[in-house]
């Protein structure tokens, strides 16, 4: 098989990471700088990533209720909790897309590489649902502009579903409205960016949906493993092909 798909398969990162481990000069095959494309046999060839060997693990899938203060990555330079650190497992995990430190919700992890890879790749659609406050009240041209999409700096949004919950006053008699917003895509602070383009600062943001998965029975900083039918059910969703 292609390295960099078993790189994926064997829990190193997506396929795009392991792609620009490849480019760095960090994989080695038999003791042998790598290269991008390269065919192995996994049975008899011994892979390695900075030196330390790689060998294929069982994959494992987690749906995670991630609570503000944790970082969306594997591991942090700076020594702050990672959302792997809330996750019971053994296995070398990851987790699929991100979550700005101050954002809430649901992120999937695991080590399968290919799923990741089709989660995040920007030709597959799965749709993702998020609880937003916001300050102010929003005009009815910001709301038709949100839902037609926006222009950030690589380029415009593609059309979201935003539905308008409510309005209500925090302590100091500022105005906040409540958003139900279903993106399409994953760019980075999206939703922060988008808003932005209105003139709207975001209070909170909650991802409450992945697809068909939801945050219900799932309190913040809980995880759950995902079932073989879920799984399932995420991967044809990547694809476009619904259960």
């Amino acid at each position: 098989m292609r390295l960099q798909k078993f790189l994926a398969e064997a829990g190193v990162g997506s396929r795009r990471k392991c792609e620009d481990l490849i480019r760095q000069g960090r994989v080695t095959v038999d003791g042998a700088v790598a290269v991008i494309g390269m065919q192995i046999d996994p049975t008899r060839q011994k892979v390695a990533v900075d030196g330390k060997p790689v060998e294929a693990e069982p994959k494992e899938y987690w749906l995670l209720n991630k609570p503000a203060g944790v970082i969306s990555a594997a591991r942090d330079p700076r020594g702050r909790p990672t959302v792997v650190d809330l996750v019971p497992s053994k296995v070398r995990l990851f987790p699929v897309g991100r979550l700005d430190l101050n954002s809430t919700g649901l992120l999937v992890l695991t080590n399968d590489g290919e799923l990741a890879s089709l989660l995040v790749h920007p030709r597959y659609h799965v749709p993702k649902e998020y609880r937003v406050t916001v300050q102010g009240a929003l005009s009815s041209e910001a709301l038709d502009q949100l839902r037609a999409g926006v222009e950030l700096e690589e380029g415009r949004t593609a059309p979201a579903k935003i539905v308008v919950l409510g309005t209500k006053s925090d302590r100091r008699g500022t105005t906040l409205t409540d958003l139900q917003i279903t993106l399409h895509e994953g760019r980075k602070r999206q939703i922060r960016r988008m808003m932005q383009c209105v003139g709207a600062r975001v209070v909170s943001l909650h991802r409450t949906r992945i697809d068909g998965l939801t945050d219900k029975g799932l309190a913040p900083g809980q995880c759950r493993p995902l079932t073989s039918e879920e799984v399932e059910s995420l991967r044809r969703a990547a694809l476009g092909r619904r259960v």
